[in-house]
């Protein structure tokens, strides 16, 4: 199955999580790419959309090449931290600067949800999804903590059923090497745009 684009994927995410509506939800959408997904599903859930903000760790030298992963209250790592304390200190940084520049948590102040949806466009290592539901599971230890995305590794997805009560997953192609190539348009999305989707979503 190829989406043509994040919404698209969203809202057939969205129709498989349908079982959930009803339920005291929150979705939490890891930027960027995340947002406009999740925006879908809590347009379809009818319940609040806030931020999970997680960032790769990259190995010295080849930052391209992951690690681990760091989300708020949360480090993930696949290898011995010595001599990885400079990259972790610089995403702690740009983490704190997305978490201000979109308000996390700031949408969804004061609830208590039954059911924590963590949202992603995709899972290619699955590291920042992990980091991303090992900080959700902290702050949320009395609700059911749901990873869902539109397409993901087959291994990484298998991974994450370690860290949630439930995943959906639309498709895991036995040929996975890149999220972007099962979207027919999958631009950046900008900082703009998920502001944009959690204000309108705060607005529903």
């Amino acid at each position: 199955m190829i989406f043509a684009d994040r919404r698209e994927a969203g809202q057939r995410l969205a129709n498989a999580l349908a079982g959930h509506k009803g339920e005291k939800c929150l979705v939490l959408a890891l930027p960027r790419g995340g947002v406009p997904v999740g925006f879908e599903i809590a347009k379809a859930l009818r319940c609040p959309l806030d931020t999970i903000v997680a960032r790769k760790i990259g190995a010295p030298g080849n930052p391209e090449f992951a690690v681990g992963a760091i989300a708020p209250g949360a480090v993930l790592l696949d290898v011995p931290r010595a001599g990885l304390e400079e990259t972790i200190r610089e995403e702690e940084i740009e983490m704190k600067r997305r978490m201000e520049k979109y308000k996390s948590d700031s949408y969804s102040e004061g609830l208590k949800p039954s059911v924590v949806i963590v949202v992603d466009d995709g899972v290619a290592t699955g590291r920042t999804a992990r980091a991303a539901l090992m900080a959700t599971r902290k702050k949320y230890l009395d609700s059911k903590l749901v990873f869902a995305a539109p397409v993901g590794a087959p291994d990484s997805v298998v991974e994450l059923r370690q860290y949630a009560d439930e995943v959906v997953c639309l498709e895991t192609p036995p040929y996975f090497s890149a999220v972007g190539e099962w979207y027919e348009h999958f631009d950046q999305t900008t900082d703009e745009e998920v502001i944009d989707c959690l204000r309108h979503s705060a607005r529903q």
